[in-house]
């Protein structure tokens, strides 16, 4: 009887016992969960939005939520549709993600990404819309106006439904050269508003100067605008501020200036400045 109690591999014996009771006691555990969170009770809502932008506001998210679903406070965690809100929070214009879960002590916690607004379009009918990162439209509201690029002048698209793709390929530039201003720290502080011309070129209206900045479509934007620097650092400093009323780099490798019809110039001048034409 020794010999077989011996022979018994008692460290093997013991793991299945406790592996048995670890399950045991997991069982239990989920069992008492499960039970507390069918009778769980939504005892608060905390709401928080993250981004940039001040579009909506946890007021606007409850009204929603409210309006929707009814208030949540006192309702049982598990008669909350949560996906459900989440679908409908998503669907909002200025939302670009959103989540919702309950707490242990029966709060709701919902999560709200705001969509950034990268520039604003005024269109020549007068219509505006904003467009984000990924070209979407974002429609205005007067509760909120953020201090981003704003884009007038010959431009053709509009807006008819919000998050719609902006659709022309003339949009789609101005976004590539919002994106590069503001990347940019000189060119976010020289440069105040854009453009469209009645050639469909892209102007750059400055903060310091008159002139048209005419950089045409958005290839080659460091080029170009490389060319600008030279332009403020080495041409203007030549002939004074006010000298050129255009100054076009929308052709490749090439400053063109137009001076203004009641300016003269020196011979000096009037040469050609680090291989720019003027």
């Amino acid at each position: 009887m020794l010999k077989k109690l011996r022979n018994i591999q008692w460290n093997r014996v013991l793991y299945f016992t406790l592996f048995f009771i670890g399950v045991i006691v997991v069982v239990v555990i989920m069992t008492i969960v499960g039970k507390r969170d069918e009778q769980q009770v939504c005892k608060d809502i905390k709401i928080v939005i993250e981004g940039t932008e001040a579009f909506i506001d946890q007021a606007d998210i409850s009204k929603l939520i409210e309006h929707n679903y009814g208030s949540f406070v006192g309702k049982k965690v598990n008669g909350i549709p949560f996906q459900k809100v989440e679908k409908t929070l998503r669907k909002l214009p200025y939302v670009s993600d959103a989540s919702i879960h309950a707490d242990m002590d029966g709060t709701i916690r919902i999560n709200i990404n705001q969509r950034e607004a990268v520039m604003r379009i005024i269109n020549k009918n007068g219509k505006e819309f904003y467009v984000d990162p990924k070209g979407l439209k974002i429609p205005t509201t007067l509760k909120y106006i953020p201090h981003i690029m704003v884009a007038t002048g010959n431009i053709a698209e509009g807006y008819n439904e919000a998050l719609d793709t902006i659709a022309t390929p003339l949009i789609k530039d101005l976004v590539k050269v919002v994106e590069f201003i503001k990347n940019d720290e000189l060119w976010s502080n020289q440069v105040v508003q854009i453009y469209v011309n009645s050639d469909k070129d892209i102007e750059l209206v400055p903060r310091v100067g008159t002139q048209q900045l005419i950089v045409g479509s958005a290839d080659s934007l460091e080029q170009k605008f490389e060319l600008l620097k030279t332009f403020y650092t080495q041409i203007m400093p030549k002939v004074g501020i006010n000298a050129y009323g255009v100054v076009n780099v929308k052709y490749g490798g090439q400053i063109i200036c137009e001076k203004r019809g009641n300016w003269s110039f020196s011979g000096d001048q009037t040469k050609k400045v680090a291989n720019n034409t003027l």
